[in-house]
């Protein structure tokens, strides 16, 4: 708390009363009491003075508690059934809170006012009150993690090229703020979210880091190495008796009897420290880039990861590496490599849940196992994804898992599992929920039918109820996308083991994806006009601000309103749950319900983008028993109505093409 009130007065003692910064009008209070002068529907303010009056306007929820620990901890909760009633917003910070301040020209990651124009700490701090309003109660962010700028994908570089996990990334300093350190200004971001109500989840990525990272120059034995002549035809082999997949232990014999394997394996090398131990002494003294340094005096490099996956057709990732987490080859695959074979990187070897090794990098381990308790400890988060968790050897992820949980016992894990069916799995490793695949089947009306009807009623932990992630297309830019972007939010935030998802952008019908990742193609990053300044830029790896002054308000009042439906029916959403039984069904009206007593709710989705429908619902027999509908409220994203005449057993309903409804019945 204290951090948060220090950038208050640190703030007010800089106030100048000049309106010359410009913010979108959706971030703006609508009873925000400073100065402020609107010019061409930009709001301008003086920076100093905003910011410290919405701190102060946080500052009211103050409760006299320590927000630098979890909410969990706060509240006294003993497990992480709290994300079943989450209400999660997806942020990479540096682009969501992305602005061109000056209020003219382009935009400029800094401007010529000295004001940071791409994301901040401080401009998050500035946007919890917009996402608080909105109904959102967890905030997600990608990684804010220290990250490289060397083998770049774009202007700026990934979020997932990690170079040092346990630092916080320096471009997230806001340069209004200076003399204030970072790690303060994230405090105060944690404790300002806290004091609203809203929980902080952050992504974490155990498996890989950059190809630069901090941790090369004290232990460069935890990464593997190649020789630099060999970088240039680095990439995964190809093996033609395979198809597409990943691979089983008896197709290991099949892949080391390669020729594109063998040669492979003859470009790895040892480590420095092993090569020449005295010689790396005085390299890792030496000034400038451990990596070039090395490079340059052992004419050795890291080399870029690849995918676990036999000829998977994506490039190699150029600007990250894989961590050497077993100190020998995969016991499966021992026997096809020779004594003197260098630690190297294959499929099998990145995929150590299936194949480990006999000697656990123990030290590597342990470090890995600590960063998620160094952010619970000093910034006080609330829950982790861990990134690619599948893959990771058992005990390494339950040592993850576990020592978080020794700290807060209800700090919650998300599973990166994209297949429904791995929720048990999940479970058992000890996840509260999966990522799931809704963004995927939304697109696809006989998928998104069976996602509803067979799929989510069934999961033993929830799934997150995504639209769209920052990997897949924007839904307002998928087929049908003008109908979609209201029938998919209402279908799958109202729907049993549901955590309401909302990626950034959404709100304002961004139509540009933030990365290409899944069920994209190239294509996707030309989707703005080409005189738009982020024609084929994605915010994973260039600077890029959301489209903010050419938004409507229509988009964030429905997610809004839905948000608000859900807390409406959150009591049901626990109690019975039916799907509904219709007088006739041809596998493109998605149904469910929910019901207590006599009481329920019913929620229908036209999946069919063509037909009107007209149905009747059967009452009696979808709850399974006699029930006297006594009324019948009508709820559409234009507002609820009283159905107005005597029921019966059947309940009317009109469907447009690519409509929902939710009825209320016998709620008086």
């Amino acid at each position: 708390m204290k951090e948060l009130r220090e950038l208050s007065k640190y703030l007010k003692r800089k106030i100048t009363g000049k309106t010359l910064y410009a913010l979108p009008r959706q971030w703006v209070t609508s009873n925000y009491p400073g100065k402020l002068s609107i010019k061409d529907g930009r709001y301008f303010v003086d920076p100093y003075e905003y910011y410290s009056i919405i701190i102060d306007m946080i500052l009211e929820n103050d409760k006299g508690l320590d927000y630098s620990k979890s909410l969990a901890m706060l509240n006294g909760e003993k497990d992480a059934t709290w994300l079943r009633k989450a209400k999660m917003y997806g942020a990479l910070p540096r682009a969501t809170t992305a602005y061109n301040h000056k209020g003219f020209g382009a935009f400029e990651p800094e401007d010529i006012f000295g004001y940071k124009e791409s994301g901040t700490f401080l401009k998050m701090i500035g946007f919890l009150p917009y996402l608080k309003e909105m109904g959102i109660n967890v905030l997600y962010m990608l990684p804010i993690s220290k990250m490289s700028d060397v083998f770049k994908k774009g202007e700026v570089g990934s979020p997932y090229a990690v170079k040092n996990p346990i630092e916080l990334d320096e471009s997230y300093a806001d340069p209004l703020l200076e003399g204030v350190k970072l790690e303060e200004q994230f405090k105060a971001l944690v404790q300002a979210a806290h004091m609203l109500g809203i929980r902080v989840v952050l992504d974490f990525i155990p498996r890989t880091a950059a190809r630069d990272s901090d941790l090369i120059k004290s232990h460069p034995d935890w990464f593997y190495w190649i020789k630099i002549e060999e970088a240039a035809s680095y990439k995964p082999p190809h093996i033609p008796q395979l198809p597409f997949k990943i691979p089983d232990l008896e197709d290991l014999e099949v892949i080391y009897s390669a020729d594109e394997v063998k040669t492979h394996l003859s470009k790895f090398t040892l480590s420095p420290d092993k090569i020449d131990k005295q010689k790396w002494e005085k390299v890792k003294k030496m000034e400038g880039d451990i990596l070039s340094n090395i490079a340059r005096e052992f004419g050795i490099i890291t080399p870029p990861g690849f995918s676990d996956w036999v000829n998977d057709p994506q490039p190699t990732w150029d600007d990250v590496t894989f961590l050497r987490l077993y100190l020998d080859h995969p016991e499966a695959s021992a026997k096809y490599v020779s004594k003197e074979q260098p630690p190297y990187v294959l499929f099998d070897v990145i995929k150590s849940s299936k194949f480990p090794g006999r000697k656990p990098n123990k030290k590597l381990w342990e470090y890995i196992a600590n960063i998620i308790p160094t952010y619970q400890k000093k910034y006080g988060i609330d829950g982790a994804r861990i990134d690619m968790g599948h893959a990771l050897p058992p005990q390494l992820q339950d040592m993850i898992i576990s020592a978080a949980r020794e700290i807060d016992p209800a700090f919650g894990f998300i599973a990166e599992e994209l297949e429904m069916k791995n929720d048990k799995k999940a479970k058992a490793e000890g996840y509260d929920c999966i990522l799931g695949n809704s963004w995927y089947a939304v697109a696809r009306p006989s998928e998104f039918y069976r996602f509803i009807e067979e799929i989510i009623p069934n999961l033993e932990v929830p799934y997150i109820a995504s639209c769209e992630t920052p990997d897949t297309p924007r839904i307002v830019a998928r087929e049908n996308g003008n109908k979609l972007k209201y029938l998919a939010p209402a279908l799958l935030y109202l729907s049993p083991n549901s955590i309401a998802y909302i990626n950034s952008g959404q709100e304002i019908e961004e139509i540009q994806p933030m990365n290409l990742g899944l069920d994209n193609t190239i294509y996707g990053k030309t989707l703005l006009p080409p005189d738009d300044q982020f024609y084929g830029k994605l915010a994973f790896f260039d600077y890029y601000a959301l489209h903010w002054d050419k938004a409507k308000e229509d988009m964030y009042n429905f997610l809004k309103w839905v948000l608000r439906i859900r807390d409406e029916i959150s009591e049901f959403m626990n109690s019975e749950f039916r799907y509904v039984y219709l007088n006739y069904q041809d596998g493109t009206t998605a149904n469910y319900s929910y019901w207590k007593g006599d009481k329920g709710v019913i929620v229908l989705g036209n999946l069919d983008f063509v037909h009107e429908k007209y149905i009747e619902i059967l009452v009696n027999e979808t709850v399974g028993r006699n029930v006297e509908v006594k009324s019948v409220t009508v709820v559409t994203r234009h507002g609820k109505r009283k159905m107005g005449f005597s029921f019966g057993n059947n309940i009317p309903v009109n469907l447009m093409p690519g409509d929902f409804v939710v009825l209320l019945v016998n709620w008086e």
